[in-house]
């Protein structure tokens, strides 16, 4: 299977008063077209840090990465161009409508107007939203705000769709209905999805792979099953006890805080 992402020591450190801080130490890293990547770590494991540097937001201090065949470092226009981005706290605006949110964005992708329209909705078609288009989206609930948080990042047809924490906060059944929704995108439109959460049950039933990082490295990675065999010593183990054997550390919510994550 083709890797979309490859990246090969890749690091970052924040130069704080204190001194450096190395937040990401080397990453190693591959992730194949069309599978759903869990990227797992504790508090402090380098989570957030990476996938900003991954999708260009946050310029790396050392190591080398392509994403979707293009360079970090000397193509980021072309990895912005592959990439669909999903940010904890979302962002759309809540005096606008939902089409107008998603217009606006197919626009910023350089969409004719036109187009743009027709793309919006296509993806409300796709993700539950045509009876909300003309909603405010400051008006919409947890669960629809998500949905258009990722309406907005597939506006451009992404080869790679990054969501970070996309469920927190959620009621159970806005989080069943998400955790379909990128299921399907994979299924049907063979979109590589790149997901961190802290949500083991989460992971354990959305990836097709884990990576879990901790202290700035990689420290284990695989299938959920290999891993529960390997470190938790069984198939029936859950990946909660899996994760602790791995790290000795619990999960925990994305820091705010760069040189903490």
């Amino acid at each position: 299977m083709t890797a979309v992402i490859s990246a090969a020591g890749l690091a970052r450190t924040f130069q704080t008063k204190r001194g450096p801080v190395e937040a990401v130490r080397a990453i190693d890293l591959t992730v194949r077209e069309g599978e759903i990547l869990g990227f797992l770590g504790p508090n402090g494991a380098g989570k957030t840090t990476t996938l900003r540097m991954l999708t260009t937001l946050l310029a790396p201090t050392g190591g080398a990465a392509t994403v979707a065949g293009h360079d970090l470092a000397t193509d980021p226009v072309g990895v912005r161009a592959a990439c669909g981005y999903v940010a904890q706290s979302g962002g759309v605006d809540p005096q606008v409508s939902v089409r107008e949110e998603l217009v606006t964005q197919g626009r910023l992708y350089r969409l004719t107007r036109q187009r743009a329209a027709e793309r919006a909705e296509e993806l409300a078609r796709d993700l539950d939203l045509t009876e909300l288009l003309g909603r405010r989206a400051g008006a919409l609930s947890g669960g629809q705000r998500r949905r258009l948080d990722i309406a907005m990042g597939l506006m451009h047809r992404p080869k790679i769709l990054f969501l970070d924490e996309p469920t927190t906060g959620l009621d159970p059944g806005s989080r069943a209905d998400l955790w379909a929704l990128i299921r399907h995108l994979r299924d049907a439109h063979g979109t590589t999805v790149f997901l961190t959460t802290h949500y083991l049950d989460e992971a354990d039933a959305l990836a097709d792979r884990l990576v879990i990082v901790d202290r700035g490295v990689v420290v284990a990675e695989g299938t959920p099953s290999a891993l529960k065999l390997e470190y938790g010593g069984s198939l029936d183990a859950s990946l909660q006890d899996t994760f602790l054997a791995i790290t000795g550390r619990g999960p925990s919510p994305a820091d705010a805080a760069p040189v903490a994550v």
